[in-house]
C-alpha cells in the first residue's frame, strides 16, 4: 500500500490491490464514524473517505480543481447531519474550528456524541436559514460548507456568506436539484442558483460540477466572496 499526497493538504490517496481511495489520517484511532474502512499505514491509520456518502468527497473524485483548502481554517458547516463529512474535515484540521450547524435534534445527538471524541467539532443545534439565531457563537470563518436539502438553497447560503464568511473568503455549496424543483432539468436549476449566489449576494462562482457519478442531480459550486 502507498500513501500519496493530494492538493488538499491532510487529504491523502491510498493505492492498493489496484484501488486508490480517498483517505484522511484517523484524529481518533481506532474508531470508525460511520462503518468506513480503517486502514493501517506505516504506523498511522487512515479512514476511507466514501465518495457515496460525502458531496465532498465526490467533488473531488469528480476531478474539481478549486476545492479550498481545509486545514486550519475556521468552517462554518449547514447541514452537518450525523457528521460523516464533518469528521474528515476534523481529522484535517488542526488549529482551526468546525462549526456545525443542525436543525433535527435527534440527528444533532447523534453529531453530538461524535464531538466529544473531536474537540475541533463544535454542535450547534439551530436552523441555518436563521444565521441570527447562531451568531453570538461564531465570528468571522474562513469558509463556509453547506449540504443543506431545501428549496432556497443559494438563498441559505448566501446569507450565511454576508453575516459571517471573511473578506476573500470561500465557500463550497452542494446543490440538489430535486429539493428545488423537479419540474425543470437539473442544468436549469444549478444556472438559477448560480445566478442567485452572483447577482443577489455578489459571490464570485469559481468553479461548478455535477457530481452525477456519486450523487444523481447534484452538483457542487464554489464561490468566493470578494
Amino acid at each position: 500500500m502507498k500513501i500519496n499526497e493530494t492538493p488538499i493538504d491532510g487529504l491523502f490517496q491510498l493505492k492498493s490491490e489496484n484501488k486508490t481511495r480517498l483517505v484522511t489520517r484517523n484524529r481518533v484511532p481506532g474508531t470508525s464514524v460511520y462503518g468506513e474502512q480503517l486502514i493501517s499505514v506505516k504506523g498511522a491509520e487512515y479512514r476511507v473517505w466514501d465518495p457515496y456518502r460525502s458531496k465532498f468527497a465526490a467533488a473531488f473524485l469528480s476531478g474539481m480543481k478549486k476545492i479550498p483548502q481545509i486545514y486550519d481554517k475556521q468552517i462554518l458547516y449547514l447541514g452537518t447531519s450525523t457528521g460523516t463529512t464533518p469528521s474528515h474535515f476534523s481529522d484535517i484540521i488542526e488549529n482551526g474550528k468546525i462549526f456545525g450547524i443542525e436543525f433535527s435534534p435527534k440527528v444533532m445527538r447523534k453529531f453530538f456524541r461524535l464531538t466529544e471524541q473531536r474537540s475541533n467539532l463544535v454542535p450547534i443545534l439551530a436552523d441555518a436559514r436563521r444565521p441570527e439565531e447562531y451568531s453570538s457563537f461564531i465570528f468571522e470563518v474562513d469558509m463556509i460548507y453547506q449540504d443543506v436539502a431545501q428549496p432556497d438553497q443559494a438563498t441559505i447560503f448566501g446569507r450565511n456568506a454576508q453575516e459571517f464568511l471573511k473578506s476573500g473568503g470561500e465557500g463550497i455549496i452542494a446543490i440538489k436539484s430535486q429539493s428545488i424543483d423537479v419540474s425543470l432539468e437539473p442544468k436549469e436549476v444549478f444556472k438559477n442558483q448560480i445566478e442567485v449566489l452572483e447577482s443577489v449576494f455578489g459571490l464570485k462562482v469559481i468553479e461548478s460540477s455535477s457530481i452525477d457519478d456519486f450523487e444523481k442531480k447534484h452538483a457542487v459550486i464554489i464561490v468566493k466572496k470578494p
